[in-house]
């Protein structure tokens, strides 16, 4: 791949994505797998006025190791340093960015059994903090090629043709292809929300009906004062980023509670380094209470059972089946690609800022007013061609606004 299609998705990531300003600290998760182009980014945070660009460095092998070699009582420990570290960013606030790259299948047949418990403990310890930092600081996560990613998508190939491939379609699906302007880009993309979001605001949804030919029949219901967003976003700083890069959803957080019915996954899912495939779930009173899965259906048991509100919903994201990303005809098998491509729902935390006016009230104001709270956001696919959802209003009338693309 050219390198100057690369520095223009790196100025991309910096600028557009993380809104990276003069005077920003700028954390950088990344796996091992595309150093030159971290170094290229790190240089772009530069260039848009960073003082200061950290990369923290992760790889699937040594994490697979850590969870088969180290105690149970080890893994639940929070060192003091890991808290002080953690105080210290909620404090300073930077500017966080994470690229994806791991391998679909890197933690397979690991004992998410203990991934899960220290999990578990930890969060309970970095709550508080966690909770200290919503919707203050901006964030982004995008995408490189790793060689077992690449592999996984394009099985014939050769590594390096793999890898190629992979950053053609990544590129595509991210409005940075050669000879374009990523950032003019997205600029005129992130219009392209506004009009739709506020037509579904004025339109009092309560409630939103799915139903399409693989069996999904489902109803959830939505919270009075909530709201659809889209693209790009303000932090309560009043920055402007994007943190998604690509994204083609609009979405709201549901009211928790409030779900009924069975809906069937249309894509993999990829969790914790491991394939959840052919699977359904249904709701009752808002709650997962039962799920199947062609493969990873403990896993799925797992994820669920998490915390109180893993089994509730936090997300419903409405994308056309005809998206950039569905259009490639590539399964990246890799959620922030997978979700851009077809309606999908995510189990766990909803969002905050999807109430309106979310900036005055506390968070747990927030919570009692419907918004779910968990350790987890596991997004699943459930788009198809036919998919039809059907908006019910405040005033009992229904409208089609969705029939495997937008009618509205």
């Amino acid at each position: 791949m050219k390198k100057t299609v690369l520095r223009n998705y790196a100025k991309l990531i910096a600028v557009t994505g993380a809104g990276v300003k003069k005077g920003d600290t700028v954390i950088i998760r990344a796996q091992l797998d595309q150093p030159e182009f971290v170094e290229m980014l790190v240089k772009e945070c530069y260039l848009a006025g960073a003082i200061d660009v950290t990369v923290d460095w992760s790889y699937q092998p040594l994490t697979r190791l850590h969870v088969k070699h180290r105690p149970l009582k080890v893994m639940c420990k929070v060192e003091e340093w890991e808290i002080a570290k953690a105080k210290h960013r909620a404090e300073t606030l930077p500017v966080m960015i994470s690229l994806t790259s791991a391998d679909p299948d890197g933690l397979a047949n690991i004992n998410q059994e203990k991934m899960s418990k220290a999990s578990i403990a930890s969060y309970k310890i970095m709550k508080p903090i966690i909770d200290s930092m919503d919707n203050k600081y901006r964030w982004c996560i995008a995408a490189v090629p790793g060689e077992k990613w690449a592999k996984k998508v394009f099985p014939g190939m050769r590594t390096s043709q793999a890898v190629e491939k992979l950053w053609e379609a990544i590129l595509k699906c991210a409005r940075a292809e050669e000879g374009s302007d990523p950032c003019e880009n997205w600029k005129r993309h992130n219009e392209s929300f506004v009009a739709r979001c506020e037509y579904l605001n004025s339109l009092g949804i309560k409630e939103l009906k799915y139903k399409s030919e693989n069996g999904t029949d489902f109803t959830v219901g939505l919270i009075p004062d909530g709201i659809f967003m889209g693209g790009g976003e303000y932090s309560l700083m009043g920055d402007f980023y994007n943190p998604n890069i690509p994204t083609e959803e609009i979405f709201t957080s549901p009211m928790r509670g409030k779900a009924d019915g069975i809906v069937y996954a249309t894509k993999p899912l990829s969790y914790r380094g491991e394939l959840i495939t052919n699977f359904s779930v249904r709701f009752e009173d808002g709650r997962a209470v039962e799920v199947h899965a062609e493969k990873g259906e403990e896993l799925l048991k797992k994820m669920i059972s998490m915390d109180e509100g893993a089994a509730y919903l936090g997300e419903c994201a409405l994308v056309p089946f005809s998206s950039p990303v569905n259009e490639t005809g590539i399964l990246f098998y890799n959620t922030l690609f997978d979700e851009n491509a077809c309606c999908h729902l995510a189990l766990g935390r909803g969002f905050t800022n999807c109430i309106k006016d979310y900036d005055k009230y506390t968070n747990e104001e927030l919570h009692g007013k419907g918004i779910n709270e968990s350790m987890i956001h596991v997004d699943f696919m459930i788009g198809s061609a036919d998919l039809k959802i059907t908006a019910v209003c405040a005033d009992g009338s229904e409208k089609l606004i969705f029939d495997g693309n937008w009618l509205v």
